[in-house]
């Protein structure tokens, strides 16, 4: 599994890093991916933080 933040759409809400922070991290005011791929252990938090982006930043692929 692979997880993309697309900068341009991603409003720092945190909601990503709160959810998964060995995933994601702020890099200045936006999120980002830290981990590709990214662990099996890790997939259904990272699924759970994309599904929860209030602006669908995050892609999962």
């Amino acid at each position: 599994m692979k997880a993309i933040v697309n900068a341009d759409t991603c409003t720092g809400c945190g909601i990503c890093v709160d959810i998964c922070p060995e995933v994601f991290q702020f890099v200045g005011n936006v999120a980002q991916a830290i981990l590709d791929p990214v662990p099996n252990l890790l997939e259904e938090a990272t699924s759970q933080a994309a599904d929860s982006c209030p602006v669908e930043a995050i892609k999962i692929s």
